[in-house]
């Protein structure tokens, strides 16, 4: 195991831990205008999220609607229903109906549904996910923001996990604990993003980011921080 990664996960709870845990629970509250402009701006809001720490699914629930979600990456399928259980939108292998998107393309209820799912699962799960069979990481050079420079790790995840693109970038300070997190959605035409952690806490023995900030990453690797596209918050936060 690369040196880094044992380092942080060691930071975030160490790998056995996370090995016995089995799901993650919270209400997560989304916002931002990039919901709206992909043409889904009920979106923004809080759901209540029940993730699987061991396998590649979650549920969300829209406190408002009741209006559910549930992405199973082992299934490859997505689903929506409405608060009775009606089934109104769905997709199987829902990666390849994104194929062309430009970040201007409006997407489904189904195709917005996967991309919320897979991405919030995936940032549950980060840095135990790390560890899994088929995930190669490996360290790069750090990078300086702000005065402070973070140690970076390069992690390349195989097509058996859904994620934004193959290979990420994540940074941690000096504690272990992650930053931020660099890259380009396959789904939105590989728009380049710096995704920053602006607050976390412990819980369940595990360390739990608890507000994201979404930006879009320039040329230069720095953010534009004229605006927010997607924003995170979470509470009542549980593991077990």
């Amino acid at each position: 195991m690369d040196a880094l990664l044992e380092r942080v996960l060691k930071a975030n709870g160490g790998l056995e831990h996370w090995k016995s845990l089995s799901t993650f629970n919270a209400r997560i509250t989304y916002g931002g205008p990039f919901w709206e402009s992909k043409g889904h701006a009920d979106f923004v809001g809080t759901e209540t999220v029940e993730a699987s720490l061991q396998k590649e699914h979650i549920r969300h629930v829209q406190e408002s609607t009741g209006r559910t979600v549930v992405f199973d990456g082992a299934a490859n399928r997505v689903t929506v229903s409405d608060a009775d259980g009606r089934v109104i939108d769905a997709l199987d292998n829902p990666r390849r109906t994104f194929a062309g998107y430009t970040p201007e393309t409006p997407w489904s209820l189904a195709q917005i549904a996967y991309f919320r799912g897979y991405a919030t699962w995936h940032y549950l799960v980060e840095p135990y996910l790390f560890s899994w069979p088929g995930v190669e990481a490996h360290e790069v050079e750090p990078w300086t923001e702000n005065g402070q420079t973070w140690r970076a790790l390069s992690v390349t995840f195989p097509d058996s996990i859904d994620t934004h693109n193959r290979t990420q970038i994540y940074y941690f300070d000096q504690a272990g604990h992650l930053r931020r997190m660099d890259y380009q959605p396959d789904v939105t035409g590989g728009t380049p993003v710096a995704h920053y952690i602006r607050a976390q806490e412990p819980v369940g023995g595990i360390v739990v980011p608890t507000e994201r900030h979404v930006l879009i990453r320039t040329e230069d690797r720095t953010p534009d921080l004229s605006w927010i596209p997607i924003t995170l918050e979470l509470g009542d936060i549980k593991v077990g």
